[in-house]
């Protein structure tokens, strides 16, 4: 398999990162994962765009144009033969030497950019059964809508997830429902679809938005308003959404059925409009 370092394709081998790289001391850069179907990249742009709106809230300098960067992740999706399957790339702002917490001069350090892809097939089955899911209290920091590569917040609450045989954990804040640890988290109540709205407590996740889109195209009642830990208890539907998750549903929550316990319609309506939105944009999905 080929890798991006930087500017250039080249094979994994040759990558050399630097240990007082800011990234690797710091966790100071930017991530995204982007989904391949049919070696088609679904929301590319969307993706692009969120991670130049990271930099600029982290005086991050880009090191390439929004169209550059889209023709390399391309090229590398062509040169892996990749057909379905994720691509995942990220900044960091490189190597400050010596050791400081203070950005340095963005003149005398150069941004370490690198690009992997990885074939993963859809799990058709787990969105036809649903997963399980805890809830945890979002001991986060207060900007999740940068896409920061600094994840241990979010890998401890995965952590108590998988501790426990869930797969993933919905955090709150104050009893206020925020977001998984690795998804953006939606609950149905009478015909009505809840998520959080974007801020500063979550990430804009670019799945949210299509979601929302075609939700809102088909009819569906949506609303972007908060929602607390107890109306997500009492909900009849919940589902997670994520690049490569898609949508989800979550069928137990703490131990206890959702709903009926079984994947419901509304879900199932939008497991069908996305599917159908991903083949407009990609092609027939297999």
């Amino acid at each position: 398999m080929k890798v991006i370092w930087n500017k250039e394709i080249v094979d994994r081998a040759s990558v050399k990162i630097d240990l007082e790289d800011r990234g690797y001391q710091f966790g100071d850069g930017l991530y995204e994962v982007i989904r391949a179907y049919n070696g088609t990249l679904f929301t590319i742009d969307e993706h692009i765009d969120r991670m130049f709106r990271g930099a600029d809230k982290i005086d991050l300098k880009m090191p390439f144009t929004k169209e550059e960067l889209k023709q390399l992740i391309i090229s590398l999706i062509k040169e892996n033969q990749i057909d379905t399957g994720n691509i995942y790339f990220q900044l960091t702002r490189g190597n400050g030497s010596p050791r400081n917490h203070a950005y340095p001069d963005p003149e005398k350090v150069t941004p370490v950019f690198t690009a992997s892809t990885t074939v993963v097939p859809r799990d058709a089955v787990l969105m036809s059964k649903g997963v399980a899911a805890i809830t945890i209290p979002d001991m986060r920091w207060l900007h999740c809508d940068i896409k920061s590569i600094s994840l241990l917040g979010n890998v401890m609450a995965k952590h108590e997830a998988h501790k426990v045989g869930a797969f993933e954990a919905i955090q709150h804040r104050d009893g206020i429902v925020t977001e998984a640890s690795s998804s953006n988290s939606w609950m149905i109540k009478d015909d009505v679809i809840y998520t959080h709205p974007d801020g500063n407590l979550i990430l804009a996740g670019i799945t949210k938005l299509v979601i929302l889109k075609i939700a809102r195209e088909a009819g569906l009642k949506v609303k972007e308003e908060p929602y607390t830990l107890e109306q997500l208890k009492q909900a009849d539907e919940v589902f997670i959404s994520s690049t490569t998750l898609e949508v989800m549903p979550v069928v137990t929550l703490d131990g206890a059925s959702v709903g009926d316990g079984k994947v419901g319609p509304i879900v199932t309506k939008l497991q069908e409009l996305y599917a159908q939105e991903v083949t407009r944009v990609c092609g027939e999905l297999v």
